[in-house]
This record gives C-alpha cells, structure tokens and sequence, in this order.
C-alpha cells in the first residue's frame, strides 16, 4: 500500500446487503430500512447514524445520506456497518528495527507483514503495539488512542520507512509537512513490463506526462464503486493524487523503478502502476492478470508466480524535524525476499 496521510477512510467491515420489497412503493429511506434491519439489532438512531455517516450505498456505490430520501421497491442497498472499536491497543514486545530515535520521534523500517495499526482483523501484533511497548508512556494520547504517534502509514505486505511522532508537538509539525506534501518519499519497486514514453498506450494515457527522466501519473483516487476494498483512478469523488517514477534498471521481462509520492492516497504506488499498465509484481490485488513468459526457465517463473506481496519498498525518507527545524534524511534497502527475486534477472 502505498504511503497515506491520516486520516484517509474509515476502516469499514462488509455490507449488509438488502433489497427493498416490491410493494415497497415509495418510501422514506429510514423507514423502509428499519423494517428490515430489525433481525440485526441495529436501532433506528444507529440506522439513522449510518445513513447520515455515507455508510448506507445503492449497489453502484452512491451514497444515501438523507434519511427522508425516498426510495423504491426492489432497490438493493448495502449497510456498511463499523465493526466495534477494540480496546486501547496493548504493549507487545515485539523487535523493531529503529533506524533514529530521539525524545521527539522515532523512524522505524517496517518489515513484510505487520500492520501499521490495528484494524478489523489485525488487532494485535501491529506497528502501534510494538511502539507502545517500547517507547513506553511517551506515545500516550498522541494522535488518538487507536493510532498513538501515528502520521502516515504503509501498507501490510509493503516494507520500508515510517516515522512516528513520540511528543503532540512533533505530531503536529509532522501532521503539517504531509498535509503540504513537504517530504521527500521514494519507494523501490519491481514492475511488469518496461514503461516507456514509446509505448503508445502509455504515451496515450491523458493522466501520463513526460518530464526529463521522469513519467508523471495524474488522476483522482477514490473506493472502488465494484469493489469497496480496492482503490480506483478516476473516481469522480475521488482525491487528487500525482505520482511520479523513474527507470533504474531493466530486468529483463520486468523493471526496478523509483517513485516519488507528491501526495499519499491509500494504495496510490499501485493503483497508478495498474492503471498505466505496469503493475507491481505479486501484487494480489492489482496484478493478479500477469503471467510470467513461457521464455523464462521453470525456476524463474514459478518465483516470479510465488511472490505473495507487491514488490514495493519504502526506501528513503526525508522530512524537516519538527522541533529542531534541520533537515534529515533516512534510507533503506529492499528486504531479502525483494532482493532475491531482482536477482534472478541479473547476470552473475
């Protein structure tokens, strides 16, 4: 997932899916819902809280956020319903890799596989758990109880750099920079295919521009009005979202470019990558089309099919420190798994 500012969308759970009666006539919304929502528990004023809320859709997608709104006989309408708050996330002694640390912040490289905070179904063993036990009280309140010292964040199976605010003062200051897209973030990754301002389907691309040595992606990024746990570009109420990205090396059937984050919308890196038609590699949600080529030997194919996670890493960081004013600037290198699959493409 691609690097995002906080907040950028409530976490939602699945939908109920209900579908109007026939005889329903025309009726009010609220009420033509309670009468089917009753097995469920869910109360008039909580119903009227979900409506009100943007969580009560028409199977398109469109929200329905006027109670009294009238509504149809055999619509179908999804209830997204918030699944309940956990309790304030606990300590877990778990390793982190602490890149710097001092008494304002800490800037962490998080590995494959842990969640920055919790969320439905990932309510232990996260980033904020592993930062509680080991900073201690110096977390308590900052940002929220559910995400403490958190400012942005990346996603599960991404690696890479996250820095986390140890005071509200730092917060703050951080808060501010992402929100003025004043930090420097570069990310590594490996892609299918070599883009290339040659290639009349990417040069043809109304949201694709070419700046010297750098491809530029610029579209909107909203929830998926086909499916609501993925992104899409050119969502009409979607956030603005600019990309850009650099070739560093050819690998043969794919490609290590370098991309710098002008804004940070949730799954940005590899929704713009799909839709210009150069997915990540292993990406489950976004590039699950790709095919390695029948040229390939069965040893380099069957580990470019294996890969479980997008080939995306958080790699240098750079932001202004928000109590000293001086600039820093942090890198890392892709994780083993990252690297062993880049080197199945380069001569020994």
């Amino acid at each position: 997932m691609t690097d995002t500012s906080l907040p950028e969308a409530a976490d939602e759970g699945e939908p109920l899916i209900l579908t109007l009666p026939d005889d329903s006539g025309s009726a009010r919304l609220d009420k033509a819902l309670a009468s089917l929502t009753e097995e469920y528990s869910i109360s008039r004023s909580r119903l009227r809280a979900l409506i009100e809320g943007g969580d009560v859709r028409l199977a398109n997608g469109s929200p329905l956020t006027n109670p009294s709104q009238k509504v149809k006989g055999g619509e179908t309408i999804h209830i997204i319903v918030p699944p309940p708050l956990p309790a304030t996330p606990e300590p877990e002694d778990i390793p982190l890799e602490v890149i710097f640390e001092d008494k304002h912040l800490i800037v962490v490289n998080k590995p494959v596989g842990m969640v920055v905070h919790p969320a439905p179904g990932a309510w232990t063993g996260t980033l904020v758990n592993a930062l509680l036990h080991h900073c201690g009280d110096s977390l308590s309140g900052i940002g929220g109880e559910r995400r403490p010292g958190i400012v942005h964040r990346i996603d599960k199976d991404t690696s890479g750099l996250l820095v986390v605010a140890k005071s509200d003062a730092a917060h703050n200051g951080l808060a501010a920079q992402f929100a003025a897209h004043d930090l420097e973030r570069e990310y590594k990754a490996l892609v299918w295919g070599t883009p290339s301002s040659a290639n009349a389907r990417l040069a043809g691309l109304p949201s694709v521009s070419f700046e010297p040595g750098w491809v530029r992606i610029e579209t909107t990024i909203g929830r998926s009005r086909t499916d609501r746990k993925k992104m899409a570009v050119n969502i009409k109420d979607g956030r603005n979202a600019v990309t850009r990205f650099t070739i560093e090396e050819h690998l043969g059937p794919l490609t290590q470019i370098s991309c710098r984050l002008e804004t940070g919308r949730t799954h940005q890196i590899r929704v713009h990558l799909a839709h210009v038609g150069h997915p990540l590699v292993g990406d489950q949600a976004y590039g699950r089309s790709r095919v390695p080529p029948a040229s390939l030997p069965d040893e380099t194919r069957a580990a470019l099919a294996a890969f479980p996670r997008q080939a995306l890493h958080a790699a240098t960081l750079g932001f202004i420190h928000p109590i000293k004013g001086e600039e820093v600037r942090f890198e890392s290198v892709p994780p083993e798994d990252y690297q062993s699959l880049k080197a199945l493409f380069i001569a020994p």
